[in-house]
């Protein structure tokens, strides 16, 4: 489900809270520190996937409210329940692995039923419900158009929506591009995740083997970077481009079966992103230059870093 770039930034902000401590961590307290910011990736996925379902089915709960009134209207009396019963929806609610994680993470307690309602209102009021409900059909495509519809003009491009995320959940600006496209996919094969597992095993070891080597070969990996800084000093530099140059040298020298274009190329990404606007140029060149002595050298031979 996660890439592995996704994986860099969860070790670059493991590390960088690590950094920020007043104090050493304790043993096993990075791998904890790493887990939870995977586990906090997981609810922001249930829950974001949960509140879509619960607007779909709020066209349940509106016509009892309507039918329910004192004096209902005929139109109260009428509404129209077909997106309740929709077939993607319904292949949503019955994935187990979902409705486990729904359970487990305790995700209703952040649900606003206020703003559930407000969305859906907003939705049975769009040309494109007015002419779903038209249709007696149950044509595939066109199920799964209105959720995608939902999710991608009434939710994820939502302030209100966004707002509400932002307040429940500190890692939403983090993981708000991951978590999208985690969503759009699993929409286009709902049942295929396994929301207990959102890190395959390998990549649970990459991502742990990955903040426990850079922190096991800090010594190493700035005795490589320091002499590359030239006139810059090396306490002034941003924290994030070391952090990422020192991940991207134990790439070089214990991930055996990561290119080293590629290691390049993603910490150039992620400091582009993360850091200053010259932090990727910069970490491209620092990175350049030690693989290339490296290459020169004959060091450049990849071991597997054990622990």
């Amino acid at each position: 489900m996660i890439s592995r770039r996704n994986i860099r930034v969860k070790v670059m902000q493991t590390l960088y809270a690590l950094d920020s401590m007043d104090q050493a961590a304790k043993p096993g307290e990075p791998v904890r520190l790493l887990k939870r910011q995977f586990d906090q990736t997981r609810q922001l996925l249930v829950y974001v996937i949960h509140f879509l379902t619960e607007v779909a089915r709020y066209a349940e709960t509106d016509s009892r409210n309507r039918a329910s009134k004192h004096l209902p209207s005929a139109a109260d009396l009428v509404v129209n329940t077909k997106i309740a019963g929709n077939s993607l929806l319904w292949k949503i609610l019955e994935d187990q692995s979902f409705s486990t994680a729904v359970k487990e993470e305790m995700v209703d307690r952040y649900l606003d039923k206020e703003l559930i309602r407000k969305i859906y209102h907003q939705l049975a009021d769009s040309d494109i419900y007015k002419e779903y409900i038209s249709e007696q059909s149950r044509d595939p495509k066109t199920e799964k158009a209105l959720i995608d519809y939902v999710y991608s003009n009434l939710l994820i491009t939502n302030e209100a929506f966004t707002s509400h995320l932002e307040e429940h959940f500190n890692n939403w600006d983090d993981d708000c591009e991951m978590v999208n496209l985690l969503v759009q996919n699993y929409l286009s094969k709902p049942g295929t995740y396994n929301f207990n597992e959102i890190l395959s095993a390998d990549k649970w070891q990459f991502a742990k083997s990955l903040v426990e080597t850079v922190l096991d070969k800090d010594a190493l990996t700035l005795d490589l970077i320091k002499p590359k800084l030239k006139n810059w000093d090396p306490d002034r530099i941003a924290t994030l481009d070391m952090i990422l140059m020192r991940m991207g040298v134990c790439e070089f020298l214990y991930f055996e079966t990561i290119p080293p274009k590629v290691t390049i190329n993603e910490y150039i990404d992620l400091a582009k992103e993360y850091s200053t606007p010259q932090s990727g140029q910069f970490v491209n060149g620092i990175l350049d230059s030690i693989h290339k002595d490296l290459l020169r050298d004959d060091k450049f031979q990849k071991v597997t870093y054990k622990k």
